[in-house]
């Protein structure tokens, strides 16, 4: 069996669980099976599928600078995965917040629209994270290689909203986090990381850090 073949029969299918975990712990933890969400189930789901899309965007932006650094192109087949679950997380995110949160499950539709508009023009926050939504479901949408192929060119253009997402997603956190901005602080200096990488790469042209040795010549 070839790397490619390992990557697609059994390293994907164990990303893909090992993605998925974090949704299924929220889960179980609110039925009280493997812990519990505390005094405030809807705020803690809600924080928590939210600090896992930062994770994701921050782990789907690191797989190019990665690769850069250490020559293994097989990262990159992991980066779709690895994008999908962001999105994956930010929806779950935004619909605790819609649904739960502020309660537009028990409204009648014709309300619900004017609700949201008025708190995502009023709290700037809100604005932030709704706008990184609209991004990652336009990259969503199009992350099929049949729309890369029909889009050419636009598609690579289109795809780089994922730094956008990012950049977003670190002021959005950083704006509405009520235990402090330590973390805030954390992840910001991660974007920074994998932002000072790529420019550095782009720059350069830098070859990968960590050189395979040649082997000497047969006698």
């Amino acid at each position: 069996m070839d790397t490619l073949q390992q990557i697609r029969l059994i390293w994907k299918p164990f990303v893909f669980l090992l993605c998925l975990a974090p949704a299924v712990l929220v889960v179980t933890d609110l039925f009280e099976i493997t812990g519990a969400l505390g005094a405030n189930p809807v705020e803690a789901m809600q924080d928590r599928f939210g600090t896992w899309g930062i994770r994701f965007i921050m782990l789907t932006l690191a797989v190019t600078p990665l690769r850069k650094l250490t020559g293994w192109n097989w990262l990159t087949r992991f980066r779709r995965m690895l994008g999908l679950f962001t999105f994956f997380y930010v929806l779950l995110h935004f619909a605790v917040w819609l649904m739960l949160e502020q309660s537009l499950y028990f409204l009648p539709w014709r309300q619900v629209l004017p609700t949201i508009i008025e708190d995502i023009t009023k709290r700037p926050y809100i604005t932030l994270g709704f706008t990184a939504l609209l991004v990652l479901i336009a990259m969503a949408i199009t992350s099929t290689a049949g729309m890369r192929r029909r889009m050419g060119p636009y598609w690579q253009k289109l795809h780089y909203g994922a730094y956008a997402v990012g950049l977003l997603g670190v002021w959005h956190y950083w704006w509405q986090v009520k235990k402090g901005p330590d973390d805030a602080i954390y992840y910001a200096a991660i974007f920074a990381v994998l932002m000072g990488l790529r420019i550095y790469y782009r720059r350069k042209g830098a070859q990968p850090f960590f050189r395979k040795r040649a082997l000497p010549p047969k006698a």
